[in-house]
């Protein structure tokens, strides 16, 4: 969420300008310390099956409307999502060093509420707790060395290759990292990603806040990754989102939305002229020019140390819908997510702003500000990347030839027909047997018949005697 602390009246103090291009010798420099060096087991601030887990925490939320009502809504964690979540915190720990140790603080934990929680909807979410440069770090950095540089992204990478050792088990995962946390994942997509092609298609996506991932101008690939894309649509996989938030454009000297950053380093000539500042807007299903409607999602309990204003409600959460838009837009060698107050006139809400000031726009709220958004997309993602998982279908077995028409035709049986060699046989002829009844005198002739096979006899002739008168 912060990325930064006031100190005092002297205002904003951030990054030196060669802190991040320092990270830019961990790829050569990692390779030679790993093999021997003595790993510590991770502590993790959020894990499945911890007893107490801030990234499953309650989602209860009061959605506020511009004209003063409200609801309550009851958002279900996932019972077994198919995908993981690896979250990167921000910088917040307030101890006096200039690297943290690895005690879970009420600061990682509220962060973790704040920014992972929500994910918990659609993904397990593994945090590990990471030697980061410290809030007082940040407020002195000429303490700030390489080797306290190393020591913070050396101990994000450690945690990620523990965790695809013990926990992953081939799933796919997303990666969400905000300020100083998406420094360190941009650092280590191109360290242990970018290159290597079984982990590009386990990378469901990134999400990479508030760390000026660069594209070259119009593009989506190249810049800072070589072979992970920009996303470019909702459901789309192994790609980025980024962006940092303003509510006018960067001015010149801006610490994020251009190329050259006096927070996060200079450019050079080659890079101001070849490449920009990617942003992906969360708010829409397919990339363009246009505003999107952002998904507020707001906690109200405070991170310990950091006195800036929270909403007030009942619940944990509060959502505010319908109150921004966002809308990518490069202009003057900048390149940002436009933030657009379009809530009613009156509207009750509390609004976001630039409380350290234009060069650093609303980089304090860059994940909250889309946070439903960023988590509706991870579902989508999810969907296409369990889609891309299943088996190919088996293919259909060769078929034999068509046989010719005429072979398709009905065929019956041929009517029998006689030979004419073959003598039909006779019918059969019927048998009769005379009878004589005799009745009144007179007599009477009966025949009963029976049929036999025909056969040629003689009947015998009588002759009949007349009556004598």
């Amino acid at each position: 969420m912060h990325g930064v602390l006031t100190n005092g009246s002297s205002g904003p103090i951030g990054w030196r300008a060669w802190l991040l291009p320092a990270l830019g010798v961990v790829a050569l420099v990692v390779p030679a310390l790993t093999p021997g060096a003595a790993r510590a087991e991770t502590t993790w601030l959020c894990k499945p099956g911890l007893s107490e887990n801030p990234c499953e925490s309650s989602e209860e939320t009061t959605v506020q409307f511009g004209d003063g009502s409200s609801s309550v809504e009851h958002p279900l964690l996932a019972s077994n999502p198919s995908i993981d979540c690896f979250y990167v915190y921000p910088t917040v720990s307030g101890q006096s060093t200039v690297n943290s140790n690895r005690v879970i603080e009420p600061e990682e934990q509220q962060v973790a509420i704040d920014q992972a929680s929500r994910f918990s909807q659609q993904c397990k979410v593994y945090a590990p707790m990471y030697p980061q440069l410290t809030v007082h770090a940040i407020q002195h950095p000429e303490e700030i060395t390489l080797g306290a540089q190393l020591t913070a992204y050396l101990g994000v990478q450690q945690a990620f290759q523990e965790y695809l050792t013990k926990y992953n088990g081939g799933r796919g995962f997303v990666l969400i990292g905000h300020s100083q946390g998406a420094l360190m994942l941009k650092q280590l997509i191109k360290n242990e990603i970018d290159s290597n092609a079984t982990l590009r298609n386990r990378l469901v996506s990134a999400i990479l806040l508030g760390g000026n991932v660069l594209v070259p101008k119009g593009g989506t690939v190249g810049g800072d990754f070589q072979n992970v894309p920009a996303c470019q649509s909702a459901g789309q996989t192994h790609c980025v989102v980024a962006y940092s938030s303003f509510l006018n454009a960067p001015p010149e000297g801006a610490n994020f939305g251009r190329v050259s950053s006096p927070l996060l380093g200079a450019a050079t000539a080659e890079q101001e002229a070849k490449d920009e500042v990617l942003c992906v807007n969360p708010a829409l299903a397919t990339q363009s020019a246009v505003a999107g409607p952002l998904l507020r999602y707001e906690a109200t309990t405070a991170i310990p140390g950091f006195p800036f204003p929270v909403p007030s409600a009942p619940t944990p959460w509060v959502s505010m819908p319908e109150q921004y838009t966002g809308q990518c837009e490069h202009t003057g060698g900048a390149s940002w997510l436009q933030l657009r107050d379009v809530g009613p006139h009156e509207d009750p809400r509390e609004t976001v702003a630039e409380v350290l000031g234009p060069t650093w726009g609303t980089h304090l709220n860059d994940v909250n500000i889309a946070l439903g958004n960023l988590v509706n997309m991870t579902g989508q993602q999810a969907a296409t990347y369990a889609v891309e998982q299943l088996p190919p279908e088996t293919p259909a077995p060769p078929q034999p030839p068509a046989p010719p028409v005429s072979s398709l035709l009905p065929v019956s049986p041929p009517l029998a027909s006689p030979s004419p060699t073959t003598p039909r046989p006779a019918a059969p002829r019927k048998k009769c047997k005379m009878t004589v009844k005799r009745r009144h005198g007179t007599r009477k002739q009966q025949a009963a018949c029976h049929k036999t096979p025909a056969r040629k006899h003689k009947r015998p002739r009588h002759k009949r005697k007349r009556p004598a008168h």
